[in-house]
């Protein structure tokens, strides 16, 4: 189900220049400190994790509509929404999840929207990284300029997961199998960085990709 932006895109109508630049990848390859190094280059950062958060904040229209549907079970003593005990309650039940994504959804494209648009009105020539760990799965590259993979073999992604969660190697397995394989997402991007070096590597790569957002953005800026 893709994200619902209600008729909209922070592309749509656009009278500035700013660039989005979709952040992507496989769990465990390294999104966070690619995203970590590109927005001190400059990017400033849109992530959906984050966003998909705030809108189930109590209060928040999600959050009514979640605890309308499921039920005061879902919730934390605070009131606050059990993420994890709802996440168990539609795993396996694919209207239920339809049903969640309904409620979230357009929250989380709203937000979106508003979101790169305060900061494309501080600085019309921003370039946006939204990082979507589910950007391709959800088939949300319309809404970027330019898509970014993190890559790493996939041996890599399970051990990394494994040590991360402290989980064994088949549900480390298990956990990959959600998600499109690694090595078909980079049929979708513009541009890759692989991440299975040393840090230093990586930066050399996020610096390269910098300068060439930057070419284009100038590129954009002359008309050419």
């Amino acid at each position: 189900m893709a994200i619902d932006v209600g008729g909209k895109t922070p592309m749509s109508g656009l009278t500035d220049r700013r660039l989005l630049l979709g952040v992507t990848g496989g769990i465990a390859s390294g999104k966070t400190a690619v995203a970590e190094m590109l927005e001190e280059l400059g990017a400033p950062i849109i992530d959906f994790d984050v966003l998909a958060r705030q809108v189930v904040e109590p209060g928040r229209p999600a959050y009514r509509e979640i605890v309308s549907f499921f039920g005061e079970q879902v919730l934390q003593e605070d009131r606050t929404l059990d993420r994890k005990k709802l996440s168990r309650l539609v795993f396996q039940d694919l209207e239920k999840r339809k049903k969640l994504e309904s409620f979230t959804h357009p929250q989380i494209g709203m937000e979106f929207i508003r979101r790169a648009n305060e900061i494309a009105a501080g600085n019309p020539d921003a370039i946006i990284q939204v990082a979507v760990p589910l950007l391709i799965e959800v088939n949300m590259q319309h809404l970027f300029h330019k898509i970014l993979v993190i890559h790493v073999p996939r041996e890599t992604q399970i051990e990394r997961l494994m040590l991360r969660d402290g989980i064994g190697r088949e549900e480390a397995e298990s956990i990959l199998a959600a998600q499109l394989p690694i090595d078909e997402k980079i049929g979708y991007a513009d541009f890759v960085i692989r991440n299975e070096g040393s840090l230093e590597e990586t930066r050399k790569q996020v610096q390269a990709l910098w300068d060439s957002l930057r070419k284009l953005q100038a590129e954009r800026r002359s008309g050419t």
